[in-house]
C-alpha cells in the first residue's frame, strides 16, 4: 500500500547532502516547498530558513526541524592519498567500519572507510578503541590524484539511500529529515490560522543547536515546537531494563524532557489534549540524553513556553536510521491539529 504522505519528497529530502553549515541542498528543496504554502519565505545569514503563514492576530508560533546531518570535514590528505577527517555531529566509531562515503572535493568522489581484515589484526588493533581521527579514507586512488582533487575543508558525507522497509523507511539523514518534511506536510495543509506560523528549517543543530538559538532571538516568537527524531530502542540488543524511550509503530512522541531541555508543561499536556481529542495515536517521551531546537527557542529570548514532538527512530546517527510510516503520518497529524486549534488565548504560564 503507499503511504500517506509524499514519499518522493522524503526520499529526496533525506537523500540530499548537508552537513553543518554546508546545508545548501536541503535548503534548496525546503525554499522550492514552502514558496507554494507560506505567505513569505527569507532566508538569515546562517542559513536558517523561515517560512511565515500570516495569522489574523499579532501572536506567533515558531515550529522548527534542522535541515543539518551529520558527516565530516577533511583535515588531513596523506601523501598515499588516504583522507583523514574531523566530524560535524555525534559518531559512534564503531559504526563506520567499512562504510561508504562520497568525498565532495574539486568532484563528487566514492570513498570507503578501510576496515582491517581481521586475518591480519594485532593483539594491539583488536583492543583498541575506534576513534574518528584513526579513520582514513580511501578513494582509489593514488597519492598525487588525490591531492589535486581533495582538500582540506572539503565536506564528507555518508553514502545511502533511502528505501521501504514494509511499513518503514530507514536510510541516511532521517535525523532530522524526517521531521523537517512533518513541516513541510503540515504547512501544506494549514489554511487560515488564527495565528502567525513561522516555520523553520535550521542549520547547525548537530554541533549545538546554533541556527536555533539565532532565530529565536530573531523571530522571537509567544511559542515555539521543535521536531526532532528520538531514540527507539525497541530491538533485542537493548534489555527491558534498559530505556527504550520510545517504540516504533506507537504513534508519534510527545517530549517531556531531554537532557536540553525540560517542555512546558501546558503546552505538552495541551498537545496530548490535541492528540487524544483527534484520536492520534502517541506516546510520551522521556529522553535521558541529547539536545533539540526546542532548548534553542527556550534560551535564547527570554522566557518561552515550548513543546516538542518527536518521532521514533531506530539506529539514530547511523546510515540504517528507520522509522514507522505511521508514526509519520501521526506527527503531520498532531501538529497540524494542533497549529490549527492554536488560537493565542491558551495560557501556558506557570
Amino acid at each position: 500500500m503507499p503511504f500517506p504522505f509524499d514519499y518522493d519528497l522524503l526520499c529526496e529530502l533525506t537523500e540530499a547532502r548537508g552537513v553543518p553549515g554546508y546545508e545548501d541542498d536541503v535548503r534548496d528543496i525546503v525554499r522550492r516547498e514552502f514558496a507554494d504554502t507560506a505567505d513569505r519565505v527569507r532566508t538569515d545569514a546562517m542559513g536558517n530558513v523561515v517560512a511565515t503563514i500570516e495569522g489574523d492576530g499579532d501572536y506567533a508560533v515558531a515550529v522548527a526541524a534542522h535541515m543539518d546531518e551529520i558527516g565530516f570535514m577533511v583535515r588531513h590528505v596523506t601523501d598515499e592519498g588516504f583522507v583523514q577527517v574531523d566530524p560535524l555531529g555525534g559518531f559512534d566509531p564503531r559504526v563506520l567500519r567499512a562504510q561508504r562515503v562520497t568525498v565532495h572535493g574539486e568532484e563528487d568522489l566514492t570513498g570507503v572507510i578501510g576496515s582491517v581484515p581481521p586475518h591480519t589484526l594485532t593483539d594491539d588493533q583488536r583492543e583498541k578503541a575506534d576513534e574518528v581521527k584513526d579513520v582514513y579514507i580511501d578513494v582509489g586512488r593514488d597519492g598525487e590524484s588525490v591531492a589535486e582533487l581533495v582538500s582540506v575543508g572539503d565536506l564528507v558525507t555518508l553514502d545511502q539511500t533511502t528505501a521501504r522497509m514494509g511499513d518503514r523507511i530507514t536510510g541516511k539523514a532521517l535525523d532530522d529529515r524526517v521531521c523537517l518534511f512533518a513541516t513541510l506536510e503540515a504547512a501544506r495543509r494549514i489554511e487560515d490560522p488564527d495565528v502567525t506560523i513561522h516555520f523553520a528549517a535550521t542549520v547547525q543543530e548537530e554541533v549545538g543547536l546554533r541556527g536555533a538559538y539565532a532565530l529565536g532571538v530573531d523571530i522571537d516568537p509567544d511559542l515555539a515546537i521543535a521536531l526532532d527524531v528520538t531514540v527507539a530502542n525497541d530491538v533485542p540488543q537493548i534489555g527491558e531494563e534498559a530505556d527504550a524511550v520510545t517504540r516504533l509503530g506507537e504513534g508519534t512522541a510527545i517530549k517531556l524532557k531531554d537532557s536540553s531541555v525540560i517542555t512546558s508543561p501546558k503546552v505538552h499536556r495541551r498537545l496530548t489534549d490535541v492528540a487524544e481529542a483527534a484520536g492520534i495515536d502517541h506516546q510520551h517521551e522521556v529522553l535521558p540524553a541529547g539536545g533539540t531546537d526546542t532548548a534553542g527557542f527556550q534560551h535564547s529570548a527570554g522566557a518561552k513556553p515550548v513543546g516538542a514532538i518527536s518521532i521514533p527512530t531506530r539506529y539514530l546517527h547511523t546510515v540504517t536510521e528507520t522509522a514507522d510510516a505511521g508514526d509519520v503520518a501521526a506527527t503531520i497529524d498532531l501538529l497540524t491539529a494542533f497549529l490549527e486549534s492554536e488560537t493565542g488565548d491558551h495560557d501556558y504560564t506557570l
